[in-house]
C-alpha cells in the first residue's frame, strides 16, 4: 500500500511547510556563513572585474561573522595581499565595496609615480588594471586624500604605516587627522584642542590600536573610491573573497522595457571566469 494513500491534505500541506521552513533555514546558514552573491555596481574594478558581473563570495575563508556580535568563525586562510575582497564600507557601512587588499597590517606601504610599494618592496600592477587619467605631481596634495591636509595625492602617497593591533601610535595635533577616525570608530571620543588630543576626555600622547587594519585599492587606480580618499579598513568589516563570476550583464539596460537588448548584452565569456 502506497504510504502516501490515506494522509489528509492537512497532514500533506503540514511537511510541505516543513520542508520549506529547513529549506530556507539551510539557505540563510549558507549565506550567512558560507557563501554570499554581490553584484558589480561601479567600475572601480576594471578591467579585472566589470560592473554588472555578479559574483559569488567565499565568507567562510576569512572566518564568517557571527550575526549581531562581534565574533567570528574560526579563519580558514589569512587575507593575503592582492586578494579581492568584499567588505563594509567603513563610512557607510549599509554598502558593501569590493577592492584589492594590497597592504596588511603593520606594512609600510608607499606609492611613488603610480608604482604601489609595500615595506619597501615594488608590488606588481594587477594584470588587468588600468590608468585613466592623467598623473599627478608629487607633493601636490589633494584635499579628497586621506588623511586630510596631507601632500599626499592618488599617484604620489605615503610612506604610511598601516595599524596593527597592539601598535602604540602618537597622538599630536600632526597626526590627528590619520587617527581620530580609527579611535572615533573604535569606540572612544577623540577631539583636539588647541595642542593636545583628548581620548575619552583625558589628554593623551598616545593610543594603543584595538584592531587589524588593511589598506585597499581598486585595478581601475584612476577611478576608485579607495583606502587612498577614505583610510584604513578595519578587519571587523571585511566580509569575504571574491570567487567567481556566475552572471554578467550591461547593468544600464533595463530588463522590463528592454528585455532583448538586455537578454542580448549577456556577457557568455565572463561567466564561470574565477577571480583572482
Amino acid at each position: 500500500m502506497n504510504s502516501q494513500q490515506g494522509k489528509s491534505p492537512k497532514k500533506n500541506s503540514r511537511e510541505w511547510f516543513d520542508a520549506l521552513i529547513i529549506a530556507a533555514i539551510f539557505a540563510t546558514f549558507l549565506r550567512v556563513f558560507v557563501v554570499e552573491s554581490y553584484r558589480i555596481p561601479t567600475g572601480s574594478m576594471e578591467n579585472t572585474l566589470m560592473a554588472g558581473d555578479f559574483l559569488f563570495v567565499n565568507k567562510y575563508v576569512y572566518g564568517a561573522k557571527i550575526p549581531f556580535t562581534d565574533s567570528r568563525l574560526p579563519v580558514i586562510q589569512p587575507i593575503q595581499r592582492g586578494d579581492i575582497i568584499v567588505f563594509k564600507f567603513p563610512k557607510d557601512r549599509s554598502l558593501n565595496y569590493i577592492k584589492r587588499c594590497v597592504a596588511l597590517p603593520g606594512d609600510l606601504l608607499e606609492i611613488r609615480d603610480r608604482k604601489l610599494y609595500v615595506n619597501g618592496k615594488e608590488s606588481a600592477l594587477p594584470e588587468y588594471a588600468q590608468f585613466l587619467g592623467e598623473p599627478m605631481t608629487k607633493g601636490v596634495g589633494d584635499f579628497q586624500i586621506f588623511p586630510r591636509f596631507s601632500p599626499f595625492n592618488k599617484d604620489y602617497y605615503g610612506p604610511l604605516q598601516i595599524p596593527k593591533k597592539g601598535d602604540v601610535v602618537e597622538l599630536t595635533p600632526q597626526t590627528y587627522s590619520l587617527y581620530s577616525s580609527l579611535i572615533a570608530d573604535e569606540g572612544h571620543d577623540v577631539s583636539l584642542t588647541g595642542s593636545l588630543v583628548f581620548v575619552d576626555g583625558s589628554p593623551a600622547s598616545s593610543y594603543t590600536v584595538e584592531k587589524n587594519y588593511y589598506f585597499a585599492m581598486g585595478d581601475n587606480r584612476d577611478n576608485s573610491l579607495d583606502s587612498r580618499f577614505w583610510g584604513f579598513l578595519p578587519e571587523t568589516d571585511i566580509v569575504g573573497e571574491a570567487m567567481m563570476v556566475y552572471w554578467s550583464w550591461d547593468p544600464d539596460l533595463p530588463l522590463l522595457f528592454d528585455p532583448v537588448n538586455k537578454l542580448g548584452s549577456i556577457a557568455w565569456h565572463r561567466i564561470g571566469l574565477m577571480v583572482h
